[in-house]
């Protein structure tokens, strides 16, 4: 074949392949006009926003959202820590009822936590919302030292409402069902309203030791009024107003009369100017027949 001939051949071959590729339709004038003066680059950017918020969709929608987070903060803690951010040493000042450990978990700080990526206030917020705590400050000392200053609520009394036992700070903040013996020795309060007003009553009550000792329980009636029930089952009703009087008159009763150790269930002292005792059964027939004989005494020494 001769060159001439090989050349008008490869040509022909050419002009066939291209009439065979179908010509591409127009496309919309909008679309036109964004590919005439959009810059390629920025048409791949947005492709890459949509995709990753395609994918950030299917993990909210997926429920995945949180596992996400956390992978995506243990991975950049664990690169702060090979860069020497590691939390090598955790000092904790002013606990007393919990334990360190809690107190980390408490905060939200693990194994993995890095300083650089911790949120102090974050930890402080945490640990204030924890009904044991009342303050804390965290500290952040690089490289590697974290230091948490708390202060705890004390334990003041327990309370009673609803057929549920909690222990209680003296603001009245529950701290926790009450589940530990080492509690066992605290005040007992009940009533609905008990645990926001025992403090002054109980502070009153101290004033009175004798009262206080033989007390195993301070009842809030109505939310207006105090009963206190004593250890052997006594019921003393205090009045509304001046309860101060009316314990130490209560005081001055069981010092002089021994009225604690009487055979009564209640004591009345609403009325302000008389007290009420009610006799327990047995001692109220032994007053029954008392009063019986003394009457048919009386009957038999009359003249006819």
């Amino acid at each position: 074949m001769l060159l001439r001939e090989w050349v008008q051949q490869k040509r022909d071959e050419r002009h066939v392949r291209a009439r065979a590729v179908p010509e591409r339709e127009p496309p919309p004038r909008a679309v036109a006009l964004i590919e005439r003066h959009l810059p390629r680059r920025v048409g791949i950017g947005l492709t890459a926003i949509l995709l990753i918020a395609s994918a950030g969709f299917g993990v909210v929608k997926g429920g995945h959202l949180q596992d996400f987070v956390a992978a995506v903060s243990d991975a950049r803690n664990a690169l702060a820590n090979s860069a020497g951010f590691r939390i090598t040493s955790v000092a904790i000042n002013g606990r007393k009822q919990l334990s360190q450990d809690e107190i980390l978990a408490i905060g939200g700080v693990n194994g993995r936590s890095s300083l650089l990526f911790l949120d102090a206030d974050g930890v402080r917020d945490r640990l204030k919302a924890n009904p044991w705590i009342s303050e804390a400050t965290v500290l952040k000392l690089y490289p590697g030292r974290l230091q948490i200053d708390i202060t705890e609520r004390t334990a003041f009394a327990l309370w009673q409402e609803a057929g549920r036992l909690s222990v209680i700070a003296d603001d009245g903040a529950v701290l926790e069902p009450y589940v530990s013996r080492r509690f066992l020795s605290l005040p007992l309060v009940v009533g609905k309203g008990a645990d926001t007003h025992a403090r002054d009553f109980l502070a009153l009550l101290s004033r009175y030791p004798q009262v206080r000792a033989a007390t195993k329980a301070a009842i809030f009636i109505g939310e207006r009024r105090w009963n206190l029930r004593l250890k052997d089952g006594l019921d003393i009703r205090l009045p509304e107003q001046d309860v101060g009087n009316a314990l130490a008159a209560l005081s001055r009763l069981d010092k002089d009369d021994k009225l604690f150790s009487r055979d009564i269930v209640a004591v009345d002292m609403r009325l302000p100017d008389r007290l009420v005792v009610q006799l327990s059964d047995d001692a109220a027939k032994v007053r029954e027949e008392l009063f019986k004989d003394k009457k048919s005494k009386k009957k038999a020494g009359d003249p006819v």
